[in-house]
């Protein structure tokens, strides 16, 4: 399975990419007052097609058809982001990425994280699990071959709270996030779109996330799939895990932590 979420992550972010070299976005406005670009619907056409033929048993939910929120159940589903960070990729900057997430018994199984514009693609492995298991990928992309991986998550000394390297929303950022990064002893925070923050805890670029604000299911799974493989946490707001499968497709926030930091 994970040779095909990698390959359409890539896919999509070939097309992002084809968009963004030309001279038209096709941005506008969704019913939900978030901005939507012909870059998402191009990634969103080639993950879902691509999903459907290989598992055409697993529903596909994706932020942009509306029409599959509703698909609520306990069996795998996957949860796609063709295109987050809409808002970076308008104002012309890289921290924007394609996630896509096997959803399990309501838990992230699987996930890619790839950030086109960056170079950089964060993904679980099939040992994934129990045991544990998360790369970073580097090199050319090529669909067909996978490049060099370099293992995430190798266990290091827990920081000193006075010492924590935060990232935090740059377009989403909560007052709630801001006074929990006040009084948290958080010396360093840098701010950084889309999910690409659940990449940097796990390559150890950063010791935590917080987000105090309502988030999408599809922006958090492959991150936290990633993450939490890469031996990382995610904890709810008012404790315990983020909800998947809700109708609403949303959760209240969360801090996420790197390897190594307890939460």
């Amino acid at each position: 399975m994970m040779a095909a979420l990698r390959r359409l992550a890539i896919a999509a972010g070939a097309a992002i990419l084809e968009v963004r070299a030309g001279a038209d976005l096709g941005a506008r406005v969704k019913a939900d007052a978030s901005p939507v670009t012909q870059a998402d619907l191009a990634a969103d056409a080639i993950i879902v097609a691509g999903l459907r033929a290989a598992f055409p048993d697993i529903p596909v939910v994706t932020e942009e058809r509306p029409e599959s929120h509703a698909l609520i159940g306990a069996g795998p589903h996957f949860l796609v982001d063709p295109l987050d960070g809409t808002r970076e990729f308008l104002a012309g900057r890289d921290a924007f990425t394609v996630n896509i997430a096997l959803v399990a018994q309501g838990r992230p199984a699987a996930g890619v994280l790839y950030a086109p514009a960056l170079g950089r693609l964060f993904r679980t492995t099939p040992q994934s699990g129990t045991t544990g298991g998360a790369v970073e990928e580097t090199g050319g992309f090529d669909p067909a071959a996978e490049g060099p991986l370099r293992r995430l998550g190798a266990a290091r000394p827990a920081a000193a709270p006075s010492r924590l390297r935060a990232v935090a929303s740059l377009s989403h950022r909560a007052a709630a996030t801001d006074a929990w990064l006040a009084r948290s002893g958080v010396t360093q925070t840098r701010a950084v779109g889309s999910s690409l923050k659940f990449g940097l805890l796990a390559a150890g670029e950063a010791d935590v996330y917080p987000r105090l604000s309502p988030i999408m299911e599809w922006d958090t799974a492959a991150g936290e799939a990633v993450l939490t493989a890469a031996g990382g946490a995610v904890v709810a707001t008012g404790g315990g895990r983020l909800r998947y499968g809700d109708p609403r497709r949303v959760n209240a926030g969360f801090i996420a932590y790197a390897p190594g930091i307890a939460p």
